[in-house]
């Protein structure tokens, strides 16, 4: 990576870094740009080089992170609901939780969920808008979704392993109840 876009990667670090810290004493609503370039250290005109408000760092982070994920999937993936996949999904919710856990106290946890649902659909490609299968992966993504952030609010050490070794057969069952185990 040459120098600029290396400068460009820590000057959005700074700024995502900065603004998740500010989220733990002010509601984003109250965090002005001017303080999040302040205490990054970068210029007003970095900020805005980069995104247009401040939701739009919390969507970049996200998109970036699911982007890292997608590289990570094996390229002659067939369906999401692989144990491999769900493992990786439970590793990616732990190397991302105090993002996510900021994201979930200060109300965006919603962004988070809305992204997950897009990413999904377009690693799944165009299915017929009340397709059958459009319903399952959204039932996979909610399940995922919503057993992950109460996983991620315990303070019990469960791996991530452990986890999908419990959620992978739940999810089969569910979505798919006719096939024999």
């Amino acid at each position: 990576m040459d120098k600029r876009k290396e400068a460009n990667q820590r000057v959005k670090r700074q700024i995502t870094d900065t603004l998740f810290d500010l989220m733990q004493t002010k509601s984003l609503s109250e965090i002005t740009v001017t303080e999040l370039v302040k205490g990054a250290g970068v210029a007003r005109a970095s900020f805005y080089r980069n995104y247009c408000s401040k939701e739009d760092v919390l969507v970049t982070l996200i998109r970036d992170v699911l982007d890292d994920f997608r590289s990570h999937l094996p390229p002659d993936q067939e369906s999401f609901y692989t144990y491999e996949n769900i493992l990786l999904c439970f590793r990616y919710f732990h190397a991302y939780r105090t993002y996510l856990l900021d994201l979930y106290r200060s109300g965006f946890i919603s962004v988070f969920l809305e992204e997950l649902n897009r990413f999904h659909e377009s690693i799944e490609g165009n299915m017929p808008f009340s397709s059958i299968e459009k319903y399952q992966l959204y039932m996979y993504t909610g399940a995922l979704f919503n057993t992950a952030v109460e996983w991620l609010l315990q303070q019990e050490a469960i791996s991530p392993e452990a986890m999908a070794q419990f959620f992978f057969p739940s999810v089969q069952r569910m979505l798919f109840p006719n096939t024999p185990s």
